[in-house]
């Protein structure tokens, strides 16, 4: 943690571009300060909660406890069932196969699933950057007042996403759950810190920087998977990696003299956009070890959120900053639409990804978020001013080329492992 707070005091890498003032009102407005008060709220939780289960385990709970509290600590401590042998077992239920319906209907279903992924995520993209980069309740005389607590908006859209998440868990059936509640701690922390450093970074970078930057997660998640679960990956992902990089780095390095300060990136949105490269590659990998246990995606989504809200209202009421940001919304009733708006978009996103994933596979359904990315950065040109050089284009090019490039491979990778072997033949599951 040292190297960020010395790295981040230094002056921006645009040669004469400031941050803005607004963002140096106060020691308090300070990022990596804002981080650390953050990340002490949270310990405020974590830290007695890691005890709690240390004493649950060595006292042998689970053979010897008795009384009301006993199913909840069993469930939440040590879990109700062994992990799954099997990857598919736990893993994203069998995509249902379109047999009895019609082209027509299939056709349907995809536009519905693709419009619905855009609709909410291309609005949850806009939203994002006016509610992180722009005044509410500017007047002639008065310039208004930005909105500057990422986390209070994290709480937002988490809080809604668990209530979506437990209706549907109650009103559909689900296999029965088995893994132990905490871990589910550990995939929400890095959840809530990659959250807060996409929409902290907002303060110092443009919109579309953070578009590729998020494409360019590639490389970290290939990189955790080698690290956390010991995964090994084809040549292909290697090259489509290795172009994501330097399309990323096209853009990133291409600049005109006449650039917005908001769309100057400086080294503290740099370091932020690492940071949630990071928090996001963890993420994804700890869920993909979860999942090891029979549980559904929506089950996955409600311990996640669970927890998410447990820390940020929490960390929120410890620095008397939930208060803060109701009044805020009570003065700007502007602010109060955008903010259910960001998370009704959030929330029931995440439901479309998991319906089109299950009705026709992650390949179709990266296809439409990466055709969501391009559009996401022209959108953001277009309304908020943001200029790219022919070099930039290029870049971005470069880089939905690579995603392009790694769906192919990727489906033809499956494809070819599907094949069976001559003189077999094919066996139907029931």
């Amino acid at each position: 943690f040292c190297l960020p707070l010395v790295l981040a005091s230094l002056p921006t890498m645009a040669a004469g571009a400031e941050i803005a003032p607004a963002l140096q009102d106060s020691w308090g407005d300070f990022w990596l300060f804002r981080f650390f008060v953050n990340a002490a709220g949270y310990a405020s939780i974590v830290v007695p909660g890691f005890l709690l289960i240390q004493y649950f385990k060595r006292r042998n709970y689970l053979e010897t406890g008795r009384g009301i509290c006993f199913p909840v600590i069993k469930s939440c401590v040590f879990g109700s069932e062994v992990k799954s042998v099997h990857q598919e077992d736990g893993s994203l239920p069998p995509r249902a196969e379109p047999t009895e319906s019609s082209t027509a209907r299939q056709v349907l279903k995809l536009l519905f699933c693709a419009a619905g992924l855009q609709a909410s995520y291309l609005t949850w993209g806009v939203l994002q950057e006016r509610v992180m980069t722009r005044t509410y309740g500017a007047t002639e005389t008065d310039p208004g007042e930005k909105f500057k607590d990422s986390q209070f908006l994290v709480f937002m859209n988490r809080i809604l996403a668990f209530t979506v998440a437990g209706l549907y868990c109650a009103l559909t059936k689900q296999p029965r759950h088995g893994a132990p509640m905490y871990k589910y701690s550990f995939a929400s922390l890095s959840n809530i810190l990659s959250s807060w450093c996409q929409y902290e970074a907002l303060k110092y970078i443009s919109f579309p920087t953070q578009v590729l930057a998020k494409a360019s997660k590639v490389i970290p998640v290939m990189m955790m998977g080698k690290l956390v679960s010991r995964k090994s990956y084809e040549y292909w992902e290697y090259l489509t990696a290795a172009l994501i990089s330097v399309g990323v780095s096209m853009f990133l390095l291409s600049s005109t003299p006449d650039r917005h300060v908001s769309t100057v990136t400086t080294f503290s949105g740099v370091v932020l956009l690492a940071g949630y490269i990071i928090f996001d590659s963890f993420t994804s990998n700890w869920q993909d070890a979860l999942f090891t246990y029979k549980m559904s995606p929506v089950q996955m989504m409600f311990g996640v959120n669970v927890f998410s809200c447990l820390f940020t209202v929490g960390s929120l009421l410890e620095q008397g900053a939930l208060l803060e940001s109701v009044r805020f919304m009570a003065r700007h009733s502007e602010f109060t639409a955008h903010a259910m708006l960001l998370s009704v978009c959030s929330a029931f996103g995440q439901l479309f990804i998991f319906y089109t994933i299950n009705q026709f596979g992650a390949a179709v359904f990266t296809i439409i978020m990466t055709l969501r990315q391009a559009i996401a950065i022209l959108l953001s040109c277009l309304i908020y001013g943001h200029t790219v050089t022919v070099v930039g284009g290029l870049g971005v090019a470069v880089v939905f080329m690579a995603l392009f490039l790694r769906v192919y491979a990727r489906s033809r990778m499956k494809k070819r492992s599907k094949k069976l072997p001559p003189g077999e033949t094919p066996v139907q599951k029931v």
